[in-house]
């Protein structure tokens, strides 16, 4: 199908999108069901309008944009991913797969052109995270990873308001069952790399054939709150620096092991945090993420090991909870070769590759056969307000995906 797809009309729509929670260092801080996110909402939402598309909300804030088909009983395809940021975030994480998602239905209206299948185009609620835990929430509520009274009663981090009552609060809490999108054919969804592959080797696309096992957990460490001018130091319980260590264990188990892997703290918060206090208590988030589901628990063990010895050693408790966690995730192989098919035929250089980072579509590749586009990010910067692509990747990954999106709606049952 030749669509008349507009690469100026995606980079306009994504500048368009980037002014909504704009940052003086050139970013974007839009974080999930704050004004901002409601704002970058209601433009999709206004932006889908225009060319006929039939607006949804489900009970969890997640946004259906539905296209129909020439055959309104066949389960339509889906595409999209999130708008909302990190407080650092850039102008393209998310946001670029759901305004490519957006730009194949503009394409198809303006042509006149029918699929199959319907088409929605699906802005997941609080895919980062940075303000309602864990990441990827509305997603995993609406995928039944999650339930949803839970993904409701979700305290924000910043200030303790509940996922339901920003979404009451901002205008989106919305009727629809969010079970509903499990019912779909297939899922694709577009994003930057964040991360430096693709661009160090040359390559316009990465065909992502699935994604790191994770396991995240709040490991708490319990020592004793004591003055630090009078307490010697063999006699202390320094829970700071008890965590401290094993911290460095973590990395260390880690980079002996599988330095394929990743670790990382992204949290630390100490109890009391008082000038002139040793620590009492310490509590820090810690992940590790690995392609082999076999090799994260082995280190996760020996991390557990390791943990309990310097616990004892420095005379506190610890505790290591998990919070959030996935297997391997392992995408649909028909949808990747559609990619492929369509990446070889635009004359796009690409190559098959792991997402070490975790997306709405670990989610619904529980529930349909689902997929992943990446194009690069210049230096892998992600997550930061100097985050860029090209034009020229933008463009050709919106062809490849409208190629492999279309096929698909067309593909018989």
């Amino acid at each position: 199908m030749n669509l008349p797809l507009s690469a100026d009309r995606l980079w306009d729509s994504l500048m368009a999108m980037a002014r909504i929670g704009a940052t003086p260092e050139g970013g974007c801080n839009r974080p999930a069901l704050s004004a901002v996110d409601g704002e970058a909402r209601a433009l999709l939402a206004q932006w889908g309008r225009e060319i006929g598309l039939t607006l949804s909300v489900d009970r969890l804030g997640n946004m259906a944009l539905r296209r129909e088909g020439r055959d309104p009983g066949r389960r339509p395809v889906l595409v999209g991913s999130h708008l909302d940021t990190q407080p650092s975030g850039g102008k393209f994480d998310g946001p670029y797969g759901v305004l490519a998602g957006l730009e194949i239905l503009r394409a198809l209206q303006e042509a006149g052109a029918e699929t199959a299948a319907p088409i929605v185009l699906v802005n997941w609620t609080s895919e980062e995270g940075c303000r309602f835990s864990p990441s990827m929430i509305g997603a995993a509520g609406a995928m039944g990873v999650l339930e949803e009274a839970a993904v409701l009663a979700a305290p924000a981090m910043d200030d303790g308001e509940r996922y339901g009552d920003a979404l009451a609060r901002t205008g989106w809490a919305g009727a629809a069952d969010p079970a509903a999108l499990r019912d779909a054919a297939a899922y694709f969804e577009a994003h930057i790399e964040q991360g430096p592959v693709l661009e160090a080797e040359g390559h316009d696309l990465g065909i992502v054939t699935g994604g790191f096992a994770t396991e995240r957990a709040l490991v708490t460490v319990t020592g004793e709150t004591s003055h630090a001018g009078t307490t010697p130091m063999e006699m202390r319980r320094d829970a700071l620096l008890a965590a401290a260590e094993m911290i460095g264990a973590g990395e260390r188990i880690l980079l002996e092991r599988a330095p394929e892997g990743r670790m990382t703290v992204c949290r630390l918060l100490v109890d009391p945090g008082a000038d002139g206090v040793v620590p009492g208590g310490a509590r820090f988030a810690f992940e590790y993420r690995h392609p082999d589901n076999a090799t994260l628990r082995a280190l996760l063990d020996a991390a557990d090991e390791a943990f309990a010895a310097i616990a004892a050693r420095r005379r506190v408790a610890v505790a290591r909870e998990p919070y959030w966690s996935f297997p391997r995730v392992t995408f649909d192989a028909t949808l990747a070769d559609r990619l492929r098919s369509a990446a070889t035929r635009h004359g796009a250089r690409h190559r098959d590759i792991l997402s070490g980072a975790g997306h709405d579509a670990y989610h619904a590749a529980a529930r349909m056969p689902a997929v992943m586009l990446f194009i690069p990010c210049h230096g892998g910067i992600s997550h930061h307000p100097t985050e860029s692509i090209s034009r020229a990747w933008a463009e050709i990954g919106l062809r490849v995906l409208a190629d492999a999106v279309i096929a698909t709606a067309n593909a018989p049952e």
